[in-house]
This record gives C-alpha cells, structure tokens and sequence, in this order.
C-alpha cells in the first residue's frame, strides 16, 4: 500500500507530434523502469516502450492510451501516456476522468495548436490540475517565451515560467530553475548526470526579472511569501508551497521545459509532478449515492472506507478483457468479491496487475488512489464497482458522438466470422467507435470520429482478426431539424370488425436549442388515459429516427401533447404509437425542416509561402475562413469546413505545397446545408430510395 501524500497519478496530453510519447520513454528510463532508450520511429525496430501496438510503431502515432507506473524521489507516480490525433479524442477524455494531475506537453516552435486546446478544453472539463512543459527547446526556431504568451491568451491561463533554459535550438544545454536559482546541466550519453553550478553571468539578469515574475504571481496564493518577499526573504520551500497551492486551485500554471529528444530537463519535469501536482487526497470525487436518490457523495480515498472503483478502459488482451480500473476509496485484494452496480453482478477478483505499457505485474492489493487492471471481468467502460456494501455510482466520462461512417463488407463468409468478432470487440473497447446495419441495404455500417479512426480499426481487423473487408466510400452523418414551431392533430382510426384501433393525438413541435428531444405531457383532463402517454412518448421516439428529407436522424425536437381522445375498447399502446408517428409527420413537414450537416474546425499549417493556396484550398470546400497566425515563416489557418468536403483533403494539400504542410480537425457543431446543396442531398436520397 503506498502513502497517498506521495502519490501522483498524471496523465501526458499534447496536440500531435509534440513529444508525448519520448517524454514518457524518458521518464522511464530515468526511473529505472527501462535500462535502454528507444525512439517513436527508432532506426532498432523496437519503438517506443508505451507504444505497443504494431501499428503504433509502423506509423509513429500513438492509437490507444498506454499505462505506466514508476517511483521518483519517494513519490510514486502512475502515467497515463495519451493519444494526440483527434480521432483518439475519446482516450484523452477517459484518461483524464481518472486522473489526478497532467503534463500538457507544448512544442517549443508549434505553441499552442489546435489540439493543446482540445487537450486543454477537456482537462478544464474535469478540473484537471496542470503543468506545462515546453518541449523541443532544441529545434531550429525554439521560442519558449512566445510559448507562454501563447498559453495566457489563446487557453487563458496563468502560465507563469518557473525556468529559463540555458541556450535555446542547438546550444540548449540545460536550465535555470528559479525556485532554487542554479543552472541545471544534464550530462552524460542520456543526460541522466545532473551537475548543478551557478547561473552562467549572461543569463543572471533574465533569472532575476523571471523570478521577480515567478514571486508576484506565486505570493497571490500565499500571505507568507507575500511577507517574505517584502522582507527580501522568501526560502524554496514558501515559494513551492504557492505555487502547488496556485496550481491546485487551477488559478496558476507552472511552466517547464527542456528536449525530451535531446534529454535535457526531463528530471527537473519529474521534480515539479512531486512539488506542484496534487495527491489523490487533495482532489474532490464524487460519486452519486444511488440510495439517496443520487445524492453526490464525496469519495474519501481511505483504504478503510467501503471499496468504489471505475472502470475507465477496457482492452481485448492475450488473456481475455483486461479492465482498466481507478480505486477511488477501500481496497480491491486478490479474491474479494465486487458488485458491478450497473448489472448487480458479483464478480470475484481473480487476477489483480499493475500495467507497464503491455506487459503486467501481479499484485496481492491495490489501495484508494491507485490505477490497476483486473482480468476476466465483464463490464462495460464507465461502469462502477463496490464491495457491495455502498450503492454509488461514479459519473461517467463525456463521449462525443461520431461524425463519419463507412460501409464494410467482408470478402468471404471465414472474414464474416472474424469481422463480427472484431467489431464486438472494438464497439466494447471505445464507445465513440460505433457499428449497425442497414435495415434497408443490409450493409454493415461503422461509424467514428474522423477517417484516421476507421481506417486504423480496418487495419486491425486484417492484422488481429484475418478479417479482409471491402470498404465502400465513407459516409457524412447528416441530421435534420425543424426551424418552425407546427401544430398537429392526428387521428388514427381502424375500425372494420372485431377488434379496431382508434387514438387522436393533438399538440405542438418546436425546435429545441440543447439536446436531440424532448417530450413534455400537457394533457389535461384524460382525454389520453395515464397508460398511453408513454406510448405516445414511444410513437415520437420512433418518428424522430428518420426524416422526411432524406432519411437522416431527427434532432433538435421538443414534441408537446395537450389534446387527443380515446376509445374504451379500440385504443391500446400499438393505436397510440401510430397516431402519435402520424401526428409527427403530419406536423413535420409545416414546421419547414431542414437538413443539418457537420462542420469541423481545421488548423492548417505550413510555410507562409504557401499561405494563398491552402486558403484557396479550403475555400474551395466551402470553406470559412476564422483566421490566420504568423510566425515567423510559418502560418497557421483556421477555418470552419463542412465534413462532406474534407474527405481527401491531406492528399489535395500535401500536393499544393510540396508535403510541407499538414492539418488537424475536430467537430465543431451541426449547421443547416446550404439550398443547393439541400436540394442535391434529398434528389441523392430519392434515387437511393428508388433504387431499392
């Protein structure tokens, strides 16, 4: 059992190619848990240590998040080594649900892109704590300082820099902690020898100012270094205390940096997760007391307390389903029973591992605050576990909803098999990779967050299933939705002998700014009967699945009923249903629907040499334009594009600047297509139509 005032557990979120990964290898091998160094796309085959996946490996990408664990100066640390792509977006918002603090990983020449704010969006989201560090200080172009200007105004944080580096691009040779005010030199062939020595004369006035910079934020936190500082006699220890209580608080960002590549300043970074990042004591949980009619409940993480944990991953391993869990309070030992609350199920621990990327290490106990895996469990990810003797159940994690679809078809009935069990297993694994089939065309559709996502689970289904399949061209998830409140009042009448069917529904729709529907009971005076409100609650929810337009889901709808009638012997739940799919229709089509299409926010970057043409570029996609950076020789563009034009993009602008640039989008939001788009769409769905 490890003292929880000595713990940290982080996470290493970052935009795309930042250095996540070379960090967390770093700190590895730092720490003793690795005795070699291996590089993302190392030149020995082997790849970095927290990218175990071939694939990973293959394309230097990090697909799936990977957990490590590793002691430092008596702390104990757990790290979460995180995806940057968007695609994997659904990995960083798990990670970061269960976790206690993050390193937010920036380029010292990229800055603040466009996914360091995603990243930062979602850690705000579970009021994450953070350090930043400015990674890459050695390339052509470094500029910490802009860096951190870069974090106050476009993530709005108090980045306050607690280093100067020592030389910057090829001359980096180490930093100036300005707590302690020494320069820190790594030496040695992997940097692990750190010689410590007084502030090189060129860069003593630069510490000072820095410094002065560093004492008038940190002493905000602290009316005891405020004093000292009046005094002229703040120690180490007053000012790390500030700055923890800052960041803590989430009201202070400690800035860090270095070369993870060049091994300079990783130990420091390792230094700053034990002085300034919390313990799982000094982060607020709270679970939902499901007795108390989901009362919150703040969980304790004392060992001694009723035992809850969340399950936050699950991966499909050698050995079966490996189930990622955080143990929030209690203790889970090697043979106990545990109640997963969603199913009521019992489950006995039967093998309880410490994870270190793929590999495994068997343990009798895991105590409150820690990250462990259990294997042979069968959960679904979010789910909560207790020893039975609490009811609570931990909010789960924000899932986004995917955006691009694809029609998959297996070669032959052996690759049917196989691809069945592969997509059990991916929908299991991530909930933003979503799959069904057409009831319509019979096809096997599935659905994710951008063409990287599929395109990575096709590929994992030839290499881990032998499942060949056809793909056929990637689809929009298109929606529609009413722009006009419209009454209706619909009368479902069936009465030819014997038993008949008769319902009247009467009422309103009207657009809904927040969430997909909503139904609300204005019925007054029973001319419903109490038992069918739901059915006509059913009725709406069956309509809203496919609009008149061209089939897309419906959403945005609020559906009121305030009148209707009823037959003592004809009306039933089925005459309901249908009078109320009647009344959608009918009031449908007055209510002038619209179809809706995903747009996305791309940041395009390249040399501004090439800036005319990649605006051109997206222009051409119906592009709009939000704004351009400059740096230097360097731009960055960000517009807002529907998805239906984005598909072969990063073909179309590596061509049109000579593989120099590149891009990054995520969703945005549903806007309304265009009139002639609209028109184009709902003649392409007619013919569909026609055709089967």
């Amino acid at each position: 059992m490890r003292d929880l005032a000595k713990a940290r557990n982080i996470g290493i979120s970052a935009h795309i190619d930042s250095g996540k990964t070379t960090l967390t290898e770093r700190i590895l091998f730092y720490t003793q848990r690795i005795h070699a160094i291996h590089e993302v796309r190392g030149k020995d085959g082997v790849g970095a240590t927290m990218d175990s996946m071939e694939l990973e490996r293959e394309r230097g990408i990090t697909i799936a998040s990977a957990a490590t664990y590793c002691d430092w100066k008596g702390y104990s640390i757990n790290i979460i080594d995180t995806p940057g792509h968007v695609d994997f977006t659904i990995e960083v918002e798990r990670a970061l649900r269960v976790l206690d603090g993050a390193v937010l990983v920036l380029c010292s020449v990229g800055g603040v892109q466009s996914q360091s704010i995603t990243v930062n969006r979602q850690m705000t989201r579970y009021r994450v704590p953070r350090i930043a560090f400015i990674n890459k200080c050695d390339r052509t172009g470094a500029n910490p300082d802009r860096v951190i200007q870069q974090l106050r105004d476009k993530l709005n944080l108090n980045a306050v820099a607690i280093q100067v580096p020592i030389g910057l691009e090829a001359d980096l040779a180490g930093v100036v902690d300005l707590v302690s005010m020494k320069a820190l030199y790594f030496e040695g062939d992997n940097g692990e020898i750190i010689r410590e020595a007084d502030i090189p004369d060129n860069l003593k006035d630069e510490a000072e100012e820095k410094r002065e910079a560093l004492l008038d934020a940190a002493s905000m936190f602290s009316d005891e270094l405020m004093e000292a500082v009046l005094e002229g006699t703040p120690t180490e220890e007053m000012i790390r205390k500030a700055i923890r209580k800052g960041t803590l608080r989430l009201e202070l960002t400690p800035v860090m940096m270095g070369s993870a590549y060049k091994n300079r300043g990783v130990q420091a970074l390792l230094d700053g997760v034990g002085y300034y990042l919390p313990n799982p004591t000094e982060v607020d949980n709270f679970a939902l007391d499901l007795d108390k009619d989901e009362a919150e409940m703040r969980v304790s993480n004392d060992p001694k307390d009723p035992t809850v944990a969340l399950a936050f991953k699950l991966e499909d391993g050698r050995y079966g389903q490996l189930t990622y869990l955080r143990t929030y309070q209690g203790t889970l030992k090697k043979g106990d029973s545990i109640v997963n609350v969603r199913t009521g199920k019992k489950i006995k621990i039967g093998r309880l591992v410490r994870m270190h990327a793929d590999q495994m290490e068997e343990i009798e106990e895991s105590g409150a605050g820690d990250i462990v895996a259990l294997f042979g469990v069968d959960c679904a990810s979010g789910d909560t576990f207790t020893d039975g003797t609490v009811n609570y159940s931990m909010s789960s994690m924000h899932v986004p909803n995917p955006v691009i679809s694809l029609a998959i078809k297996p070669v032959d009935n052996k690759a049917q098999v196989n691809m069945s069990k592969a997509l059990n297993r991916f929908t299991k694994e991530d909930p933003t990779f979503k799959t069904f089939v057409d009831a319509e065309t019979n096809e096997t559709i599935i659905s994710g967050m951008g063409e990287l996502h599929l395109e990575v689970y096709i590929e994992r289904m030839k290499r881990e299933y032998s499942a060949l399949v056809e793909v056929g061209a990637p689809q929009v998830a298109y929606r529609e939705a009413i722009t006009q409140r419209a009454e209706f009042n619909y009368t479902h009448k069936k009465q030819t002998g014997g038993s008949g069917q008769f319902a009247r529904v009467g009422g309103y729709m009207e657009p809904l700014e927040e969430g997909d529907y909503e139904f609300v009971d204005k019925v007054v005076g029973g001319v419903i009967p109490r038992e069918f409100i739901s059915s006509c609650d059913k009725g709406f929810h069956k309509a809203i699945e496919k609009g008149v337009l061209i089939g897309a889901p419906i959403t945005g709808v609020r559906c009121v009923i305030n009148d209707g009638a009823a037959h003592s012997v004809d009306s039933s739940d089925v005459a309901f249903q249908l009078a109320s799919i009647g009344a959608f229709r009918e009031g449908y089509l007055k209510a002038k629907p619209v179809i809706l299409e995903p747009i996305m926010k791309v940041a395009a970057e390249g040399p501004t040499e090439f800036q005319g043409s990649i605006m051109g570029s997206l222009n051409q996609r119906r592009g709009m334009i939000i704004g351009t950076t400059e740096e230097e020789d360097y731009t960055v563009i960000e517009a807002e594009v529907p998805l239906s034009e984005m598909f072969g993009y990063s073909t179309d602008l590596r061509s049109l600047t000579q593989g120099k640039a590149e891009f990054t989008m995520e969703f945005a939001a549903y806007r309304p297509v265009p009139k002639g788009v609209s028109e184009q769409l709902i003649a392409e769905a007619k013919k569909e139509k026609e055709k089967k």
